[in-house]
């Protein structure tokens, strides 16, 4: 039986992280959602740190990149540049529209770079998307034991 797949959420906006769980849940896909709402706690998370000794090892990271303590850009760098978290996708899932925020992100490492839409239909067909494509159709990487 196929483990049931983890995603991190790393946003500092409840609401776009109790959105984004509403409609996980109504999906056909069974996964599991945790989510944290600063950068700093999210590589706290990943390296399984303080509090977050036993969290699990995320399948997929999905990063906003306006973020208090550390931005979403100093995470990501600090994704990529750890041979442990290196090979866990990273999408970036902002308002951002712009280039230089774009360009930066895949230059980090990002494996998709998504915008949040202004409004709660286009929102919810993004992140189903999100899922659709990264938990059923992508391949990802074995998880190695920590």
């Amino acid at each position: 039986m196929k483990p049931t797949p983890e995603i991190l959420m790393v946003d500092d906006n409840p609401a776009d992280i109790d959105l984004t769980s509403e409609v996980l849940a109504q999906s056909k896909q069974d996964l599991h959602l945790s989510a944290v709402y600063d950068g700093a706690e999210a590589i706290c998370f990943l390296r399984q740190q303080g509090k977050y000794a036993r969290a699990p090892v995320p399948d997929l990271v999905v990063l906003d990149l306006n973020l208090p303590r550390k931005d979403g850009c100093e995470v990501l760098s600090d994704i990529k540049g750890d041979p442990v978290l290196a090979k866990i996708p990273v999408v970036i899932f902002t308002t951002s529209q712009a280039n230089s925020d774009i360009n930066r992100s895949y230059e980090l490492g990002a494996n998709c770079y998504l915008r949040k839409p202004g409004n709660l239909p286009e929102f919810g067909a993004v992140v189903q998307a999100m899922a659709t494509f990264w938990l059923d159709f992508a391949s990802l990487p074995q998880k190695e034991e920590r």
